[in-house]
């Protein structure tokens, strides 16, 4: 098993139910860990045995630039729901920081783990 990590995805959102954040896109940073069986790339060094994390992270980008959710909880519902599409995930977490949300704090953040059953 593999654990990749992508860090510190800045990515604007529409998020938040403040009118101005109705209509103004926000920068959102995203923080995965996803875990996936590598046994065959391993064995077989060949680009489509991989779990392609170029492939998710543009996927994710587009997902979350073109949502319009009001909840912070929801929208990382959604992406975590995303990374988990893909069968070759056993565990996804998925951590959405929403800067300058609270007076007074970098950030708020909500963060979301699932593991294949």
């Amino acid at each position: 098993m593999a654990i990749i990590r992508i860090k510190n995805l800045i990515i604007p959102a529409i998020i938040g139910f403040n009118p101005e954040e109705r209509v103004n896109h926000q920068e959102v940073i995203l923080n995965l860990e996803i875990e996936v069986d590598i046994s065959r790339a391993v064995n077989t060094d060949h680009e489509d045995t991989i779990y392609n994390y170029k492939t998710i992270t543009k996927a994710i980008i587009s997902f979350v630039s073109e949502s319009r959710y009001n909840l912070l909880e929801k929208l990382t519902y959604e992406v975590l729901e995303l990374v988990m599409k893909d069968e070759r995930v056993i565990r996804a977490k998925v951590e959405i920081d929403k800067p300058g949300a609270l007076r007074f704090s970098d950030s708020v953040s909500v963060e979301l783990e699932t593991i294949r059953k």
